[in-house]
């Protein structure tokens, strides 16, 4: 068979899986649908005022419509937040004082956030960071590359502050958490102290599932608006939702204390983060798609990638591990080859602020650092793992491994 022959025998073993992805695209596109219902989000709420940003109703409406798809007490969608990181960082330094105890439970957390905590970094960044503002910390490692449930019963007592659950795996192998083990974590957490708060870091897994980590138990998560909830046209920003008070706290951090989250112009930014959170369900679940066919393909060729193609899915990242740098940069040349922006640009290693090694990052889209859009990027250090997420509409993920298929099979 051709390549185009082996992807359409894929699509056809496939079929169970793309209906499951559908229901859930459905479900939560329903539920989206809902919140702007309720909200009765109107054209007016698309434009924006100046100078401080008081009084702007479609900043408000969209604070409500998001706190309702979230199923949360409040919630902040701002343009103003650099990355996810920063949204994560707002969170963190908002709601823990010098003398808190924060503990990660599912390891050590992604890259960019260890130098936020300050066990990664150079020492002028280290400075700045939560543990040299008083906060104390503390990992529970992994056991078979997923989350260790006694271990983290142990660790938890009444010194714990916040517990901080990150959804996806980063630049791990681990697993993905799934909102069922994610929630079980914080069931433990709150057995042990119902006063320790439990975040989740939510970037890459909005709208994978039919429901999200608030209505599982956690106290407030926090993502980026050029991931998932964005839709892809969302040209930056974040989002932090949960209990009033602590997304109230992290407000703070992100203006200052008086202004929270009343204050700071949108740029006339509304429409599109309307628009990208109306359509976030669909262009998640193309994305999803894209993986689940990826992994398929990737294990017909002999790829050691995953998760699986028939495993439950949390979040939109695959990821294939090469075990030298070569077929890393490689891979992640040839994604960037069939990306609509800077299809022609050939992608090196390089060293990018918040990352310990030298990061190779297939990036050809049309907002800068999009993971929603087809990207592939990973870090060069053993094992040398590519992690592949995104893509707009199915079609371009297809295109993409029939010309991975054709290039293979060379």
């Amino acid at each position: 068979m051709n390549s185009k022959e082996i992807i359409k025998q894929a699509e056809k073993d496939l079929r169970e899986q793309f209906e499951i992805i559908d229901e859930i695209r459905d479900f939560n596109q329903e539920k989206v649908l809902n919140a702007f219902i309720e909200n009765k989000v109107a054209p007016e709420h698309f434009y924006t005022v100046s100078g401080y940003g008081h009084d702007d109703m479609g900043r408000e409406v969209l604070d409500k419509v998001f706190a309702d798809v979230f199923k949360a007490e409040k919630a902040i969608a701002r343009i103003h937040f650099a990355s996810g990181t920063h949204t994560l960082a707002c969170v963190l330094f908002g709601n823990l004082r010098p003398g808190n105890k924060l503990i990660s439970v599912a390891g050590a957390p992604y890259d960019t956030m260890q130098e936020v905590i300050g066990t990664l970094g150079e020492d002028e960044i280290r400075e700045d960071s939560l543990i040299a503002h008083g906060v104390l910390y503390d990992e529970v490692p992994l056991k078979n590359d997923d989350v260790d449930l006694e271990e983290i019963e142990k660790a938890i007592d009444e010194t714990i502050t916040m517990v901080l659950i990150q959804r996806s795996k980063g630049y791990s192998t681990r697993k993905s958490l799934t909102v069922d083990t994610i929630g079980e974590i914080c069931r433990i957490v709150k057995k042990k102290n119902p006063n320790c708060i439990c975040f989740v870091d939510n970037c890459y897994g909005e709208f994978v599932e039919d429901k999200e980590p608030l209505e599982a138990g956690a106290d407030i998560i926090a993502g980026s608006l050029i991931k998932n909830p964005g839709g892809g046209i969302v040209e930056a920003g974040g989002y932090i939702a949960g209990k009033a008070r602590l997304v109230e706290r992290a407000a703070n951090r992100l203006t200052a204390p008086g202004i929270g989250s009343e204050g700071g112009a949108m740029f006339n930014q509304h429409r599109l983060m309307f628009q990208g959170l109306f359509m976030a369900p669909s262009v998640v679940s193309e994305a999803v798609k894209g993986a689940v066919l990826a992994a398929k393909i990737f294990d017909e060729i002999g790829y050691n990638s995953t998760p699986k193609y028939n495993e439950k899915r949390t979040d939109i990242i695959q990821n294939i591990t090469f075990g030298s740098p070569e077929p890393l940069e490689q891979f992640c040349r040839t994604i960037q080859s069939l990306s609509p922006v800077n299809g022609y640009v050939t992608p090196i290693p390089e060293y990018i602020p918040g990352y310990e090694d030298q990061v190779i990052m297939a990036g050809g889209t049309f907002i800068e650092g999009s993971t929603i859009e087809l990207s592939a990027d990973g870090p060069m250090r053993a094992p040398y793992v590519a992690y592949m997420q995104g893509g707009l509409n199915y079609a371009h993920v297809k295109i993409a491994l029939t010309k991975i298929l054709d290039k293979v099979r060379k």
